[in-house]
């Protein structure tokens, strides 16, 4: 007669492994649970004319807008616990939204990730104290974007006669035009700054490097340029000299890439 032995914890191994396998999906659900219940999200489409403006004031998180062939803005954004209000406001062909104002008063306000979707002939004025700022396919009146403490700026595609982006840590990428009589400006403190514009450009530029003296003007070098300050700060002129072009980084460096 087969002798049947008791486990000493009073459970077969098997019928453990089987509990044990159990917990593990409830465990996970309640976590995919409170993970979904945790995050929030906004959306809400303007009809827009071609020349409208978006005006964005963020805290915290990262704010992607992208052109499209649509006379309409759409707004989308994933909201983190504790989750920020968001009152978008609309008045003379303005569209804002301002998160610093809407929460005012509360400490704690998760981040807010947003994609918004503009008309190619848009203006757009973003910015945030921490996070990244990504603009694409706007040719607009102007393009500003701005990041008080840390985060990259990646503009692409861009064909805005007024330009500007500012960051204190991080990298500053542009890829555009420089329209003639135009006016761009790249400043940062500490990161890369790189500039992809077309080998037609005419401008006048200023690039300062004072901690570094990195400053690589590639193809665009020529016999014009005037190196001051043991080559901290290069000023001169490329084509006829047409816009004007202002980079300044204080403890990173400066590239021209033609394109």
């Amino acid at each position: 007669m087969a002798i049947i032995r008791s486990h000493p914890s009073g459970i077969m191994p098997q019928a453990r492994t089987t509990i044990l396998c159990l917990l593990s999906v409830v465990f996970f659900f309640a976590l995919t649970a409170e993970d979904l219940s945790a995050q929030k999200r906004f959306s809400r489409a303007f009809p827009a004319s071609s020349n409208v403006r978006i005006q964005l004031v963020n805290r915290s998180g990262t704010v992607t807008v992208e052109g499209w062939n649509r006379q309409e803005v759409n707004v989308s954004a994933y909201l983190e616990a504790p989750a920020a209000n968001v009152s978008p406001t609309v008045e003379n062909g303005t569209i804002s939204i301002n998160l610093v104002k809407d929460n005012q008063g509360r400490a704690d306000v998760g981040n807010v990730n947003f994609t918004i979707r503009v008309p190619f002939t848009s203006s757009v004025d973003i910015e945030t104290l921490i996070g990244n700022l990504i603009v694409s396919n706007v040719r607009g009146g102007l393009v500003r974007a701005q990041i008080t403490s840390e985060g990259d700026i990646t503009l692409t595609n861009i064909g805005a006669p007024a330009v500007s982006a500012q960051n204190g840590i991080g990298d500053i990428f542009y890829d555009g035009d420089i329209k003639p009589g135009g006016t761009y400006r790249f400043i940062s403190m500490k990161g890369n700054i790189n500039l992809r514009i077309p080998f037609s450009s005419s401008f006048r530029f200023v690039a300062t490097a004072p901690s570094t003296r990195n400053i690589s003007l590639g193809s665009f070098s020529n016999a014009r340029m005037n190196y001051t300050g043991d080559g901290r700060r290069v000023t001169g002129a490329f084509g006829n000299g047409d816009a004007t072009l202002t980079v300044t980084n204080q403890r990173g460096s400066i590239s021209f890439i033609s394109r």
